[in-house]
């Protein structure tokens, strides 16, 4: 990673884009097992980190948040979702429906960050000319 103040956003969407990759592979992995007998969903917890570091200061502006951001300790935790909740008799919990859903979501989460971070990109080329 780049450490400078020019690339803090850049910074943070690229750790954002690996959180959304890995959240990919989580919603992947429980559509995987959907038929498996007492396996319980999983998801990723990205938002609620990256909202934890940036504070709640009404004050401070987003550049000054994203400025100070301490982005090495910013990581996505994987936690198992309705741990006692079950949709089958076999104990399962994943609908393979809400999966889908879920996974289009993210794909366009992730899609609309990279346009983000291109478009980042591009306003620095354009400076720099």
């Amino acid at each position: 990673m780049i450490h400078s103040n020019v690339f803090d956003y850049v910074n943070v969407m690229d750790k954002t884009l690996d959180a959304a990759w890995r959240r990919n592979e989580v919603l992947s992995n429980n559509l995987a097992n959907a038929t498996t007998p007492g396996y319980k969903r999983q998801d990723l917890n990205f938002e609620g980190e990256l909202r934890r570091a940036l504070g709640n200061s009404r004050y401070t502006s987003i550049d000054s948040k994203v400025a100070n951001l301490k982005i090495n300790r910013l990581n996505p935790r994987t936690y198992t979702d309705y741990s006692n909740f079950s949709y089958r008799m076999d104990r399962n919990n994943v609908d393979p429906d809400t999966e889908g859903v879920m996974l289009a979501s993210n794909q366009l989460k992730y899609y609309g960050i990279m346009e983000a971070a291109n478009q980042e990109f591009a306003n620095l080329k354009l400076v720099t000319k």
